[in-house]
């Protein structure tokens, strides 16, 4: 919309069957999971244009012959003024008890300060945040009008 120029939804299994299809001419650019083109970005069958965040992303380990995923501009870099995260959260049923909701935070919490975890969320290039709470309510509330609003703009969502 901030560009003028018109995009078209392809349902894809996967962002590897995506990232197939883009190598493959059959789509002229996608919008993926990093880590789903780090492959054919690798091969040198695709370049990264931009990140849908307010900042690059973190990682400073190369991930290619001469770039990590740090090197990789923002989108408002690159003159497009758009944002965007992906959710990666986990959820209980619920009817859980104040007790065990906390013992799942406290898990959660203590999973993601270790080695593992930042490796796997590094190699994923993923954004290290843990919200809970009022902060994970208020995220999902702000995330959820901005998808409603996504979804209705591009005449995906049910009238």
């Amino acid at each position: 919309k901030k560009t003028g120029a018109k995009f078209s939804y392809l349902p894809y299994k996967s962002g590897g069957e995506a990232a197939t299809q883009l190598v493959g001419s059959h789509t002229e650019a996608n919008v993926n999971n990093p880590s789903e083109n780090l492959e054919v970005w690798r091969a040198g069958q695709v370049r990264a244009l931009c990140v849908f965040d307010k900042e690059r992303i973190s990682y400073t380990t190369k991930v290619t012959e001469t770039q990590s995923w740090n090197d990789i501009p923002t989108c408002k870099e690159e003159g497009l003024d758009v944002q965007y995260l992906m959710l990666r959260a986990m959820f209980l049923p619920g009817k859980v008890s104040q007790e065990q909701q906390a013992f799942y935070v406290d898990l959660f919490q203590k999973i993601s300060q270790t080695p593992e975890y930042r490796d796997y969320m590094e190699k994923q290039a993923l954004k290290p945040i843990f919200l809970n709470g009022q902060e994970m309510l208020k995220f999902l509330e702000e995330d959820d009008a901005l998808n409603k609003s996504l979804m209705t703009e591009a005449g995906f969502a049910a009238q």
